[in-house]
């Protein structure tokens, strides 16, 4: 079988450490896939019904709902698309993707800017064999909150935590002032519906603010390399569910193997689902 990426579009990503892949999903999968996560979001957040002014900083970047592929089988289907699990195993070089998470990340008109930042700071997990896919169910331009990556920052050594909820540091990390990457100008990344835009871990990236009439919506699937470890005590829903300790491989079935996968072979939901791990999934109680 032919593979789903040219070796152009690998070495690309390896350089830049990002990837725009047009067209990487169908227009029935976009509408297919866009529909479940409209619905999922929509279920999540019922119960908040505060104004983007009335939220705290971080919320008002985004709506932000982790793992829904647990609680909502249409979804599910989106986040075991086998077509991107395979380009992200291939971006990775390596044979096996698991699923460290999902999420929704919608930006709702009036939203503020995405800080600038690197996604690995915020996961105990190493080596640093991650890849995010970003998937926009409609035309994104700058205006309604496209991303912007650093070209090459994921090679430079850069490991900075940038705290993006503004609560622990209410002036977040100048990342884009750092002297490792200060020199490189962000990419902007504007995307029509069924691109897919891949960035690694390490990446520097960042978003615009929206400031359209329209709600910006995205769902990511963030996949990690089969064999990676937890590499600190420090929490995360991904490993403590899993009762992963540090050193261990993460695995388990809160973060299932994505490929290789048979076709229609999807994951089934955790058997700890439910109001106990609640927290996790950006689900406001009512």
């Amino acid at each position: 079988m032919p593979k789903p990426l040219t070796q152009k579009q690998i070495d690309t990503f390896q350089r830049d450490g990002f990837l725009v892949v047009p067209g990487a999903l169908s227009a029935d999968e976009v509408e297919s896939f866009g529909t479940a996560v409209d619905y999922a979001v929509k279920q999540r957040s019922r119960g908040d019904h505060r104004s983007v002014e009335e939220k705290t900083i971080y919320e008002q970047s985004f709506i932000q709902c982790m793992n829904l592929w647990e609680d909502h089988p249409d979804v599910r289907v989106a986040t075991f698309n086998r077509g991107l699990a395979e380009m992200a195993a291939l971006l990775l070089d390596t044979p096996g993707i698991r699923v460290w998470h999902d999420q929704a990340l919608y930006k709702e008109p009036g939203g503020r800017e995405t800080d600038a930042h690197q996604d690995l700071p915020f996961w105990p997990i190493r080596p640093a064999h991650q890849v995010t896919a970003w998937i926009p169910f409609q035309g994104v331009t700058q205006e309604m909150g496209a991303m912007a990556y650093l070209p090459g920052s994921h090679r430079v050594g850069l490991k900075k935590f940038v705290d993006i909820t503004h609560l622990m540091h209410p002036e977040p990390y100048p990342i884009l002032e750092d002297p490792a990457v200060a020199a490189i100008e962000p990419v902007w990344v504007e995307c029509m519906p069924g691109d897919v835009v891949f960035h690694h871990s390490l990446t520097v990236h960042l978003a615009s603010p929206n400031t359209t009439d329209q709600m910006r919506r995205v769902f990511c699937i963030i996949y990690f390399a089969d064999g990676c470890v937890r590499a600190a005590p420090w929490p995360h829903v991904s490993v403590d569910r899993q009762n992963v300790g540090v050193g261990e491989i993460v695995q388990g079935e809160v973060t299932p193997l994505a490929w290789p996968r048979a076709e229609g072979d999807i994951p089934e939901t955790p058997s700890d689902f439910g109001p106990a791990v609640g927290f996790a999934y950006s689900r406001k109680e009512e």
